[in-house]
């Protein structure tokens, strides 16, 4: 080859040479991001799941239910390793998670009425604020006030009784499940006398068929399972359900109970107005807090979106599943649950109580129950 052939190839050799380098410079530049995307979306092998209820418990065993689905729909299958740890009545565990929770999706936190309600009464044991948390999934649930036939032959009359008489109510707290209820019967002028003490709302709810109660309030699936069968041999007559929050976070009626009027259409049947004011503002709260968004599966704010959305995806998979539907009828009542920017948004509204409301809530407590919250 002759010397002009030959410093040509080599020049041309060399100009590929840097286009090539520069072209590989480039594409390392365009995947830097995409390495970090990828990052932020790696799902952790193993993820430890506090529940702050003992093994057994309702918490537990609606985590129990929800872990092999969200393994199963996750990317690389991870391990869900449930890590209950109870005390103070999911106080101690909520605490925990809260000082030792990393960001990395490697640790959920499940959360009930009985983690959200003491946080939203400032109860001085919470070390956790829900601010510092965001949700994956929540699952509703809805609830039933029902009167004795002692009162009356059906709602209507039932209703007008418990306007002129005393009824007596078997309770657990009056800052507990009840709580929502309670204000609700005290907003229609109901003179109720609550023994508290139960241990559960199923021994409230035996009070009740033992005649030593004639009103009780019950969650829809043990309503549906051991009320149901009272209203059907007419030893219980059902006066008004809890209802649902819509997307836009309205109460409407339970579709599990189409036919019962909610507590807001009862009262303003009875009232003639929209309920308002302090007393229902806390009404909706707890309501909100408490069923329509009952338990919650929880990270740590900081957790990366992308990990975030990559767990409320996987939600959103299988709960659209037929076999989800079918098993969660039995664990989950007729709900379904939320997943996304709809359970942050009715969280963030629970959670926020004006100090108006509050102070509202700590007269009313101290008058009627005599309890005394923690002042801010």
């Amino acid at each position: 080859m002759s010397p002009l052939k030959t410093e040509q190839t080599l020049t041309a050799r060399l100009k590929y040479a840097a286009g090539l380098g520069l072209f590989c410079a480039g594409l390392t530049a365009l995947a830097i991001p995409a390495t970090a995307d990828a990052a932020d979306t790696n799902v952790p092998d193993d993820i430890k799941w506090t529940i702050p209820f003992g093994v057994g418990g309702g918490t537990d065993v609606w985590a129990r239910f929800f872990a092999p689905w969200f393994s199963d729909y996750l990317p690389g299958e991870p391990t869900i390793m449930i890590d209950n740890v109870p005390g103070g009545g999911s106080i101690n565990g909520a605490n925990l998670f809260a000082m030792r929770a990393h960001a990395d999706g490697s640790q959920w936190l499940g959360t009930s009425a009985s983690t959200q309600y003491p946080a939203m009464l400032s109860d001085p044991r919470v070390r956790y604020d829900y601010a510092d948390w965001k949700p994956i999934l929540a699952t509703p649930t809805g609830g039933v006030v029902y009167a004795s036939p002692s009162l009356g032959e059906d709602a209507d009359s039932a209703l007008q009784a418990l306007l002129k008489k005393p009824v007596k109510l078997a309770a657990q707290s009056p800052t507990g499940v009840e709580l929502p209820v309670l204000i609700a019967l005290d907003m229609l002028g109901v003179d109720v006398n609550p023994v508290f003490g139960m241990r559960s709302r199923g021994e409230g709810r035996l009070a009740f068929e033992r005649g030593e109660a004639n009103i009780d309030f019950q969650t829809t699936s043990a309503y549906l399972s051991n009320v149901q069968p009272l209203v059907d041999d007419g030893k219980a007559i059902p006066l008004f359900s809890l209802g649902v929050l819509n997307d836009d976070g309205k109460i409407v009626r339970d579709p599990t109970f189409p036919d019962l009027p909610t507590f807001n259409e009862i009262y303003q049947k009875t009232e003639s107005k929209a309920p308002s004011g302090n007393a229902y503002e806390a009404y909706r709260k707890f309501f909100a807090s408490g069923y329509a968004l009952q338990k919650l599966v929880m990270v740590p704010a900081d957790t990366p979106e992308a990990l975030t959305e990559t767990y409320r995806q996987a939600a959103r998979e299988f709960i659209k599943t037929d076999k989800f539907k079918q098993e969660s009828a039995a664990q989950l009542g007729p709900y379904t649950p939320i997943v996304g920017k709809t359970v942050s948004a009715h969280l963030e509204d629970a959670m926020a109580i004006k100090d108006e409301t509050r102070q509202w809530l700590v007269t009313w407590l101290a008058d009627k129950f005599d309890v005394h919250l923690a002042t801010r």
